[in-house]
């Protein structure tokens, strides 16, 4: 069975792909974690056609999250998910990193898309200490 896909949402390329490393090393399933970090010329920002590209290669039937980071990640995300609508799609108001690792492993164990939606909203409320 296919897991939920995860797409992450940042202005950073370098930050998106490692956090997608980082679930990698957790046992994500391949290809199920897809980066959309920095503009087409490799600046710091966010673009449109990059994360609608992430969407379509996470989608493997299970449904997508789509966790930005912060600020016109966010806006950029909702505008794509707005023009390409899919009940199966679900931005996420959750913290990048924390929220990226408890989708990811939520998804692994097999659950559908409220659990894993649920799971990075969940993280907000993780105490570190």
């Amino acid at each position: 069975m296919q897991p939920v896909g995860i797409v992450l949402v940042s202005h950073s390329a370098e930050l998106a792909s490692g956090l997608s490393a980082l679930l990698d090393q957790l046992g994500v399933q391949p290809g199920s974690v897809i980066a959309a970090g920095g503009t087409a010329d490799g600046r710091i920002g966010t673009s449109y056609d990059a994360i609608a590209a992430a969407v379509k290669a996470a989608d493997q039937g299970r449904g997508v999250v789509v966790l930005p980071d912060l600020g016109s990640s966010v806006i950029t995300a909702r505008a794509v998910l707005d023009d390409h609508a899919q009940a199966d799609v679900v931005l996420v108001d959750a913290p990048f990193v924390e929220g990226a690792v408890a989708a990811a492993v939520t998804a692994a164990c097999g659950a559908d898309l409220a659990a894993v939606t649920t799971a990075a909203q969940e993280a907000r409320h993780a105490t570190k200490l």
